[in-house]
């Protein structure tokens, strides 16, 4: 079982790649992005047929996909662990990786309004390839997180994504110390 979570592990980490490399569209990796491309869209592909994991411009399919890894690397690490798999193991196994994926979501929104701010500070062009993407994703972003904090009151452009920072900062904290409390009382369950 360690075998096949070392492989799943592997397998995650070459998706990660294949995930980042997308970000930059105009670059030319040549023969290792197709073999990359190879080894890892039979997988992805599965994911992408699923129309609700895409919202707008936002294709959070591969997250989708990476959770998934996730689960079963943890699962089959967990079993070699234990030798056994309780329920309360499960549940913790759902809720945590759950939770990986809605932090990486997270993370990433984090990011790009990071990125956005620097752009703002520094009177970065926006209408160039990776500024302007960095905009575009960042502007939804935003646009929720201002109506909800906000509830519609004009604030300036730097409050808002500082405001927007730190909401989701405070948040994946939170949650992340929320999770790992209900997941240790998961595991502590005899069934």
């Amino acid at each position: 079982m360690n075998m096949l979570s070392s492989i799943i592990g592997i397998y995650w980490i070459l998706i990660l790649i294949r995930i980042v490399l997308t970000w930059f569209p105009g670059a030319h990796y040549g023969r290792p992005m197709e073999l990359l491309c190879s080894i890892t869209d039979i997988y992805l592909r599965w994911f992408r047929r699923f129309a609700w994991l895409r919202i707008g411009l936002l294709d959070l399919s591969p997250l989708a996909a990476l959770a998934v890894l996730s689960l079963a690397q943890t699962f089959c690490a967990t079993l070699a662990w234990y030798g056994a798999i309780r329920l309360g193991m499960i549940l913790g196994m759902l809720l945590s990786s759950l939770w990986s994926a809605v932090s990486l979501l997270l993370g990433i929104c984090i990011v790009i309004l990071v990125l956005r701010f620097i752009a703002y500070v520094t009177n970065r062009n926006i209408h160039g390839s990776f500024w302007g993407i960095i905009h575009t994703i960042s502007q939804p972003i935003l646009y929720r997180m201002n109506r909800l904090w906000f509830r519609g009151r004009l604030v300036h452009y730097r409050t808002g994504i500082l405001t927007a920072i730190g909401v989701l900062g405070a948040l994946m904290i939170g949650m992340k110390f929320l999770v790992a409390t209900v997941v240790s009382l998961l595991r502590k369950l005899p069934i």
